[in-house]
């Protein structure tokens, strides 16, 4: 995949904790903090805001010279203009006491509106994060610990990759296409830029060189009247699944903010499946629900649901689940979505499975009969 990314909502697990589980299954979440700590992982910002692995960061680092239009980087720089003093102070602090939090400095204030306001400090550390003068050291109870970027590259696991740093834009931006296609397994031109947010969007013409040195290859997919491109790694995959050999056999549910379903558009094509976060947008106007976990069975995506842990009282609650209307609920299917929310519910710590309703009504009833049978 190359990139994780992160986002702070634990309604259930954090995005790249989901992320990880949706494909290893039951593994130790503290892995990816003591990953981020022993340097093997970076933080930076890529699609987001991103763990990426450490070979990956120089690439990132170098292409940060062209990200001075990105919304983020452009905040932080304004913010350095109008509160130079209290920043500079800042990072001179860090310097001389070491790495800090931002709950390390005075607590937010309530104003008269009721509303929190963010202390100057975390913004500040941010903005420093943003302009490369800072970064993650590591995370404790997931709130970024921030360290003198020089101090946190000391410890990356491989170095950081001089070379890398010297790439031009156009060997950089071949980087990530060739990336980005081997992570999306089968592309079609216009899916490729949003991966690593590359700009312009990249078009078949900028991938002919690609093609012509063996790099990518084109197929052509059934019902699609455009190229797709797969990487030249993936050529034996690319072989089975022309001969029909290439199986979808797992069943899993994804975060959110999954490479799956990050691309709406790549997921309605690929999949047919319609998707938004809706933690975004107003109550009233949800279809779904506020953390709603798109459901992946046998290489479709054929439902999904809205999930809510609760830990104190090991209850995985679903407050509602859904299935595609052209999907339909085989014994397969609700065996393999059964043993895929039980498995989830147990990494939440919450075993208990609370199923509130289902559409079709249906699959609720032979859900819970599965799940009090185990």
């Amino acid at each position: 995949m190359r990139l994780l990314q992160i986002d702070s909502i634990h309604v259930v697990a954090r995005s790249p904790y989901l992320v990880l589980h949706s494909r290893l299954g039951d593994y130790a979440p503290q892995w990816l903090d003591d990953a981020l700590e022993a340097g093997r992982l970076a933080e930076c910002w890529a699609h987001e805001a991103c763990f990426v692995p450490a070979a990956d960061l120089a690439l990132h680092q170098a292409w940060r010279r062209q990200r001075s239009m990105h919304w983020a980087h452009k905040h932080a720089a304004r913010m350095h203009r109008e509160y130079r003093q209290g920043m500079d102070d800042l990072l001179a602090h860090i310097r001389q006491q070491g790495a800090a939090r931002a709950a390390d400095f005075e607590g937010e204030k309530r104003g008269a509106s009721g509303w929190w306001s963010w202390k100057p400090e975390k913004r500040w550390l941010e903005a420093w994060f943003a302009l490369g003068e800072l970064m993650v050291t590591r995370r404790e109870r997931f709130q970024r610990v921030y360290d003198l970027a020089e101090r946190v590259l000391d410890k990356l696991d491989p170095p950081l990759d001089q070379a890398l740093l010297q790439l031009d834009h156009t060997a950089l931006r071949e980087r990530f296409i060739l990336d980005s296609v081997r992570a999306l397994g089968v592309a079609q031109a216009r899916w490729i830029a949003d991966y690593y947010r590359l700009k312009p969007a990249v078009t078949g013409r900028e991938l002919a060189s690609l093609v012509a040195a063996g790099e990518l290859l084109v197929v052509q997919v059934a019902d699609w009247n455009v190229p797709a491109y797969v990487h030249r790694d993936h050529a034996e995959l690319l072989a089975q699944a022309a001969n029909g050999q290439l199986r979808g056999t797992h069943t899993a549910l994804l975060s959110p903010f999954d490479p799956v379903v990050w691309d709406r558009a790549r997921a309605q094509a690929l999949f047919g499946f319609e998707y938004t976060i809706e933690c975004y947008v107003p109550a009233p106007k949800r279809r779904y629900g506020y953390y709603v976990l798109p459901i992946l069975h046998r290489g479709r995506l054929v439902g999904r649901l809205d999930a809510k842990a609760h830990r104190a009282d090991g209850v995985f609650e679903i407050k509602a689940l859904f299935l595609e209307p052209d999907v339909e609920p085989t014994e397969r299917l609700l065996e393999d979505l059964a043993q895929a929310v039980t498995a989830t519910a147990r990494w939440h710590g919450t075993p208990k499975v609370r199923l509130v309703r289902s559409r079709p009504a249906s699959v609720a009833a032979a859900l819970r009969a599965r799940w009090r049978a185990s």
